[in-house]
C-alpha cells in the first residue's frame, strides 16, 4: 500500500492532544484498511505531519475526521526511505516515554535544515575535461561532502551526480558544515566545476506535492544565482544562527532579503508554470509578473544577473537537458516539448551554453 505524509495547522496545539488525536486514530485505522506509522508535532510552529500506510489519500481524510475531526491541511504520497533519510525516522521515536494514562507523548519537530550542493553536470564536466579528470573532480567531491556532513550531524538524504540533499535539524551546524565544504573543496578547476551550496529551511509537506519539495526547488534557485563556490543562504536560516559566522566572511555568502526572496521564488515559479508554452514570451512574463518591461528587466537583472530573455532562454535549455535525460527523443521532439519554435535556434542556443551540440550530448548519455 501507498504510504500518506498530512499536515494539519492547529493553532495552540499541544504534544499531549497529539498524542490522544493519535490513540483515536489507532482506534478506528482498520475501519478505513490504514495503518498509522507515526507522526511529528512541532508546538512553535503550530503543525502536526502523520505517516499514514493507506489504501489512497481519501481514506486518510476520512479516518481523521472520524477518529478526531482533524481533518488534514494537505495530504501527498511519499516513499518511506526519503521520509527517513530528511526526518531520521519513519516510527515513533525510541525514547518516547509512555504516560500515567498510557499514551506515548513525544514532541518531534519535523522542520529541517536543508543543505544543498551543486556542481556542472558530470556529462559536460567529462566533455569539457575527458573522463579521468573528471571522474577524479566528481569522487574528490563526493568524499568532502560526506566526510564533512558527517563530522557536522547531517543526513544524506540524495545524491543525483550533479550534487547533494543533506538534512540537518540545526541550522548552525548546516552553516559550520557548507564552510567547512567551501573550504575543503578549493581547486584549480573550480570554474570549471561550477560548486555551488545553498541553505533553505522549511517542513516536508508545504504547496508542493513532493517531500520537501518547496524548500527544496528555494535552495536549487538559490544555487543559480550563487557565483561559483559561494554559499547562498536564505533568510529564514540567517535568523536561526549566530552573527559569528558571518563576521569577516560576507563574501562567501549570497543572501537576499526576504522581500528580494519572494520575487525570485516568484519569477522561477512563472517559469516553471510557462516554459512548455512556445508562445510565452517577455510580453506575457510582464503580465504573470504584474511589472511593466523595464520593472522585469531592472529586477531580473539585480536578482539574477541575466535579462529575463536570457532567463527564459536558459531555463527552457535545463529543462530541454532534463528531457533528455529521462528519454532519448529526437531533436524535433525535445525542441518542441521545452518551448523552442525551431529546431536550429535550440541547437544553436544550446551549443553556445553548454559547448557541444544536441546530438552530441544525447550521445554521451547513451
Amino acid at each position: 500500500m501507498p504510504i500518506y505524509m498530512d499536515v494539519h495547522i492547529v493553532p495552540g496545539v499541544k504534544s499531549k492532544s497529539v498524542a490522544e488525536a493519535h490513540q483515536k486514530d489507532l482506534v478506528h485505522q482498520e475501519e478505513f484498511g490504514c495503518n498509522c506509522i507515526t507522526y511529528w508535532v512541532d508546538e512553535t510552529r503550530e503543525s502536526i505531519f502523520c505517516l499514514i500506510e493507506a489504501p489512497d489519500k481519501n481514506a486518510v481524510v476520512e479516518l481523521h475526521g472520524k477518529a478526531h475531526g482533524l481533518v488534514p491541511n494537505k495530504v501527498i504520497e511519499v516513499n518511506s526511505t526519503l521520509v527517513e533519510s530528511f526526518l531520521g525516522r519513519i516510527y515513533d521515536p525510541e525514547e518516547a516515554k509512555i504516560s500515567d494514562e498510557g499514551l506515548k507523548v513525544f514532541a518531534d519537530p519535523s522542520f529541517r535544515i536543508l543543505l544543498i550542493t551543486k556542481t556542472i553536470d558530470p556529462n559536460l564536466l567529462q566533455h569539457k575535461l575527458g573522463s579521468e579528470k573528471a571522474n577524479e573532480l566528481l569522487s574528490s567531491h563526493n568524499n568532502i561532502i560526506r566526510k564533512n556532513l558527517s563530522q557536522h550531524s547531517g543526513r544524506e538524504v540524495e545524491h543525483e551526480g550533479s550534487g547533494f540533499i543533506i538534512s540537518f535539524s540545526s541550522a548552525s551546524k548546516a552553516v559550520a558544515c557548507a564552510l567547512s565544504i567551501q573550504k575543503d573543496m578549493q581547486d584549480e578547476h573550480k570554474d570549471a566545476f561550477g560548486f555551488k551550496i545553498a541553505i533553505n529551511a522549511g517542513e516536508p509537506v508545504e504547496k508542493s506535492n513532493k517531500l520537501f519539495g518547496d524548500t527544496i526547488q528555494f535552495a536549487v534557485n538559490m544555487c543559480s544565482i550563487a557565483d561559483n563556490f559561494q554559499i547562498a543562504i536564505a533568510s529564514s536560516v540567517k535568523e536561526l544562527v549566530s552573527k559569528d559566522f558571518f563576521q569577516n566572511k560576507k563574501k562567501n555568502f549570497l543572501s537576499l532579503s526576504p522581500q528580494d526572496e519572494n520575487l525570485l521564488e516568484s519569477l522561477f515559479c512563472k517559469l516553471e508554470d510557462n516554459w512548455q508554452d512556445p508562445d510565452f514570451d517577455i510580453a506575457d512574463y510582464c503580465q504573470v509578473m504584474a511589472m511593466s518591461t523595464s520593472q522585469l528587466y531592472r529586477k531580473t537583472i539585480s536578482l539574477t544577473g541575466l535579462s529575463p530573455n536570457l532567463l527564459l532562454k536558459d531555463f527552457r535549455l535545463e529543462k530541454a537537458k532534463e528531457l533528455m535525460k529521462k528519454q532519448r527523443y529526437n531533436i524535433a521532439q525535445i525542441t518542441f516539448d521545452s518551448g523552442f519554435t525551431s529546431a536550429s535556434y535550440f541547437t544553436k542556443c544550446f551549443k553556445k551554453k553548454y559547448g557541444l551540440l544536441p546530438m552530441a550530448y544525447l550521445d554521451l548519455l547513451h
